[in-house]
């Protein structure tokens, strides 16, 4: 299983970015997605999850109304666009797969089995 997440950068506060994450080596559908951010001197932390087929979707309060998770099975890919940047939104991001045959769509670090590389997202002010 491999997840390559990319789309992070510098922007200014009130922008927009759109983070992708290509997924190979499994049953992309199968897995349930979640993207996670930590930032310097924090945990890590649940920002947006979406269901097998995209039916079941949960947010972060912190980014709910800003961020919208979104997946693509044709193209193994989950995306989050991110508008309405904060500086508060600074981390890196990754992109986490969950395995498990459930359609509970899960918002804990311990809840996914595979973890992409991050891409860091930078917001100034």
């Amino acid at each position: 299983v491999q997840l390559q997440a990319s789309g992070g950068g510098l922007v200014q506060a009130g922008g927009s970015l759109r983070l992708s994450c290509a997924s190979s080596g499994y049953s992309f559908s199968n897995y349930k997605m979640g993207w996670f951010r930590q930032a310097p001197g924090k945990e890590r932390e649940f920002v947006a999850a979406i269901g097998w087929s995209g039916g079941r979707i949960i947010y972060a309060d912190s980014v709910k109304g800003r961020f919208t998770i979104s997946r693509d099975n044709a193209k193994n890919t989950v995306y989050l666009q991110m508008n309405s940047l904060e500086p508060e939104d600074t981390a890196v991001y990754y992109c986490a797969a969950d395995s498990t045959p459930l359609s509970v769509v899960v918002t804990t670090v311990k809840g996914y089995d595979y973890w992409g590389q991050g891409t860091l997202v930078t917001v100034s002010s």
